[in-house]
């Protein structure tokens, strides 16, 4: 486990809590991604993740994975909870050097917003992005 400050430290857990991902940094960046295949992953209108260092988390529990080939051709595969079907990270072949987790799975309130919205034109009408953030259609 790594040794980490109490600002820094976060955890982020399937809904049983059988799958954690423990963080020991601020996250790279927070993103919003309105693509169709987020929708369905999440069964929301849009996904919220933050990219880490890849040194900076440590996964406990076990996993599945389930590897999704996205719109412009990367890579992404996703790990879940074999108990109860939360996924709790992911990798993007893309970028090897950091692993992305939903926001959601920090059940953290003050977590930091996004500073990018992508794949607006999927966008439902009634969502409203943060006019301060970058937006890409």
């Amino acid at each position: 486990m790594h040794s980490i400050s109490p600002q820094s430290s976060r955890i982020a857990s399937c809904s049983c809590g059988q799958l954690q991902a423990h963080v020991a940094s601020e996250p790279l960046g927070v993103s919003v991604c309105h693509c169709l295949a987020c929708q369905r992953r999440t069964g929301s209108v849009f996904a919220a993740q933050a990219r880490f260092a890849k040194e900076a988390v440590t996964v406990v529990g076990a996993s599945t994975e389930y590897v999704r080939i996205g719109d412009e051709g990367t890579k992404c595969t996703f790990r879940f909870c074999p108990v109860c079907g939360a996924t709790v990270y992911y990798t993007l072949d893309a970028y090897p050097e950091a692993v992305a987790i939903p926001v959601g799975a920090f059940a953290e309130p003050s977590f930091p917003g996004p500073s990018v919205s992508v794949y607006e034109e999927r966008m439902h009408l009634w969502v409203h992005m943060p006019s301060n953030i970058k937006h890409i259609r």
